[in-house]
């Protein structure tokens, strides 16, 4: 991971777009889930180390602005950043640009939150200082703009 933020390539595939050969808009959460699942990697917690820790991080809210379309064969570039953390709800910023282009396609932010599997929150900051620490990180490096 370079700097604050990650930086994935997809390729649009053909059972992504529908009958028009658009993109359909359901994709677009699936590429940020993609490229925040890397971004989580690359920072070095992976779903898979937090769920090993007993730690979920669900989806709390989603919104997207979609700018412009994109059809099956574009290289998609997707860059994920933290927009901000208050130790309770993580807020990730996306945004998925046509490669080679500096035109956003679309812009995108989710919310997400801890909890242990019974469902109640986890304290992030005292269970895993060192997540909350990468994390402050990527803010203190980037700032907060999107796009």
């Amino acid at each position: 991971m370079k700097g604050a933020e990650q930086k994935m390539l997809r390729k649009v595939q053909y059972y992504e777009t529908d009958r028009m050969g658009i993109a359909h808009h359901a994709n677009y959460l699936h590429w940020m889930e993609e490229a925040r699942i890397l971004f989580m990697e690359e920072l070095g917690f992976a779903y898979e180390r937090m769920e090993a820790e007993g730690i979920l991080s669900p989806v709390r809210a989603v919104q997207l602005e979609y700018l412009q379309s994109c059809t099956f064969g574009d290289l998609l570039t997707v860059e994920v950043r933290v927009l901000s953390f208050d130790k309770v709800v993580l807020r990730l910023g996306y945004t998925i640009s046509k490669n080679g282009q500096d035109d956003c396609i679309c812009r995108a932010t989710s919310d997400h939150v801890f909890l242990d599997p019974e469902g109640h929150f986890v304290r992030i900051h005292r269970r895993l200082p060192e997540f909350t620490e990468k994390i402050e990180q990527c803010i203190h490096k980037q700032g907060r703009d999107v796009c």
